[in-house]
């Protein structure tokens, strides 16, 4: 169950529970998770029944219990607590890291692609600023992952237009990469950071090297495992089965492709690869959202938080072994979670039209 799921769910608990008037609340259009503080119990908490206990007129562990008897037994939950003044925290049935890990191998680049828009049609005004050119351009590829209907107008019909603030830069100087990286990821209403010596810089204090740079380390762990005999596997649970073969998308080029033969996910469960898998994890919420507001900055910067959490994961969890260490499962799970990793940035910039280069 990922962190999306786990909010829908305890969403569905609070409305079933108003439903048989259990509750007298305004149902929330989002549920917050997150991960315990140290020392919490289970795999993820929320606030939510001390954010209705107000509006609910009962304390906030009588709205916790309601919740929980409404939450237990689901199948993708092994337990649920009440702690302290009313949190609620849940302790997953299976690694939610399984499940994540053997989705991004299988869908491959649609990864997070889905059909909350569907049966949508909206037709973009054509810009002729440079960011608004670049803001509707992706726009337009992030409502079409989502299902929606989008275009840009050829003629004079009823549009919808995008105005993110305007910037005057020298196109020459950064490149289209560069460019459309510095044109998309602040926010509409902030003006972008055009200077080249910031852009182009190949050090990790630019976000933009840094989303490609871990793209590229994790592509080099998968080009130099044939040498020790590895291949990525990725666990495989009864909650996350392999896909069959002729239904999984197309592998990178150059990638080698994943088994999908059991393996003990060791090397996957400590802090840098728990963390990984978790914004992975947050990757078709984050698409979603991009779509629905009309915001190529949110995914901008969940690349950065993949990118940071990938870099990490590779230093604390090397995918290949060093001096005598032998091949192992723990590596094969490991290169399964780098090919993961490297899909989801790649297919994330393609997303901003930017490219995802093998090598740097």
């Amino acid at each position: 169950m990922t962190p999306a799921e786990l909010s829908r769910t305890v969403r569905h608990a609070v409305c079933r529970a108003v439903r048989e008037g259990e509750l007298s609340v305004t149902v929330p259009d989002t549920v917050r998770v997150d991960r315990p503080r140290p020392g919490g119990r289970g795999d993820w908490t929320t606030n939510a029944a001390l954010r209705l206990a107000a509006e609910a007129r009962l304390a906030p562990r009588e709205v916790a219990e309601v919740l929980r008897s409404r939450l237990a037994g689901a199948p993708a939950l092994a337990r649920v607590d009440i702690t302290g003044p009313g949190f609620l925290n849940f302790t997953l049935a299976a690694p939610a890291g399984a499940a994540t890990l053997a989705r991004v191998l299988a869908e491959g680049a649609r990864y997070g692609h889905g059909d909350a828009l569907a049966g949508r049609t909206l037709v973009f005004a054509p810009a002729t600023e440079p960011r608004a050119t670049a803001w509707t351009a992706a726009v337009v590829r992030l409502l079409r992952a989502q299902g929606a209907d989008a275009s840009v107008a050829s003629g004079g019909t009823e549009t919808v237009r995008v105005t993110p603030a305007p910037v005057a830069y020298d196109p020459g100087a950064l490149g289209p990469d560069a460019a459309r990286w510095a044109l998309l990821r602040p926010s509409a209403h902030d003006r972008p950071r055009t200077d080249p010596a910031w852009l182009l810089a190949q050090r990790e204090t630019n976000p933009l090297f840094t989303v490609r740079y871990a793209h590229a380390r994790a592509r080099a762990a998968l080009r130099g495992a044939p040498a020790f005999g590895l291949r990525p596997e990725a666990p495989v649970t009864p909650e996350a089965p392999a896909a069959p073969a002729s239904s999984a998308a197309p592998a990178a080029p150059g990638a080698p492709a994943w088994t999908g033969r059991h393996v003990t996910p060791d090397g996957l469960a400590p802090g840098a690869a728990r963390t990984l898998l978790d914004v992975l994890a947050d990757h078709p919420r984050v698409l979603a959202a991009s779509g629905h507001h009309r915001a190529p900055d949110r995914l901008a910067r969940h690349l950065e938080a993949v990118a940071d959490h990938t870099l990490r994961f590779l230093t604390q969890c090397p995918p290949l072994p060093a001096g005598d260490e032998k091949p192992s499962a723990a590596h094969r799970a490991r290169l399964a979670l780098a090919e993961a990793a490297g899909t989801v940035l790649a297919g994330g910039l393609s997303l901003l039209g930017i490219d995802a280069p093998a090598h740097l």
